[in-house]
């Protein structure tokens, strides 16, 4: 099984009329019906890594049916009603916690926390009958990206037993740029990113641990809790190479998914 990196989009906005371009987020929308086709066999499980979730140490969701958390403001109304039934599995928690434990990494378990809208709203599309049991796995505080890196070392072992690996966040994400109250850019970013997850993986982890010096990008991520999930997903790409699945310009601005194996 392939691990992504995925771009879910801005809060719930495939599914309402988003203001002043109703067709800004039909290509990514696309891309994330189409991304089951595209996978060797349909998983077992996914364990998705969501830019919305932070925690001390690396935590799953391990409750057998985690509720849906509408983390985004000030949205229609109808968006806070959105359903998305995916079964948890603890099974597949535990063998999260003990895969990182086996590689010296702390971790822990939340069986009350449920799924973010990093993981419920492009998974409706990946996976809209809600059949295959999703395990979140949380970001660590900090958002060290040799540690994130590490744990995606360490869940590489999953990919061998039909789980699929996604971190889902926004290769751009500047809400200035985005929302139009300040020049978008992140062109050279993107390319940099592009170059980066096609490189030799030596030197891609080497690329991703130092992202910070690469071209404009503070200006794309002030903050990198939507760029971590890109090392967790390339740290469980082991030795196989990083490909561009999709790229797009969405209000503005450079918006990449990238696959491994």
């Amino acid at each position: 099984m392939p691990s992504y990196y995925l771009a879910h989009g801005g809060g719930p906005c495939f599914f309402m009329d988003w203001p002043g371009d109703p067709h800004a987020w039909d290509s990514l929308g696309g891309f994330l019906r189409g991304l089951r086709a595209e996978l060797p066999t349909r998983p077992s499980a996914i364990v998705v890594v969501s830019a919305h979730w932070e925690a001390p140490l690396p935590t799953v969701t391990s409750g057998a049916a985690p509720a849906l958390i509408y983390d985004y403001q000030g949205f229609p109304a109808h968006t806070y009603q959105l359903s998305y039934a995916a079964p948890g599995s603890p099974a597949v928690a535990a063998r999260v916690q003990a895969l990182l434990g086996s590689a010296g990494i702390a971790a822990a378990g939340d069986i009350s926390r449920g799924f973010d809208h990093g993981v419920f709203v492009p998974f409706k599309l990946v996976e809209p009958e809600a059949a295959v049991p999703i395990v979140q796995l949380s970001l660590v505080r900090g958002l060290d990206p040799q540690q994130h890196l590490a744990i995606g070392r360490a869940l590489a072992p999953l990919r061998d037993e039909n789980v699929l690996i996604a971190g889902s966040g926004m290769s751009y994400h500047n809400m200035r740029g985005l929302m139009g109250a300040g020049p978008a850019g992140g062109e050279r970013f993107d390319a940099w990113l592009g170059e980066t997850v096609s490189a030799p993986p030596t030197t891609r982890a080497e690329r991703l641990a130092g992202w910070e010096r690469a071209p404009e990008a503070r200006h794309a991520h002030p903050r990198e809790e939507h760029l971590l999930p890109l090392m967790v997903a390339a740290g469980a790409g082991g030795s196989d190479p990083g490909t561009t699945v999709f790229h797009d310009r969405i209000l503005g601005a450079p918006t990449s998914a990238y696959r491994f194996g």
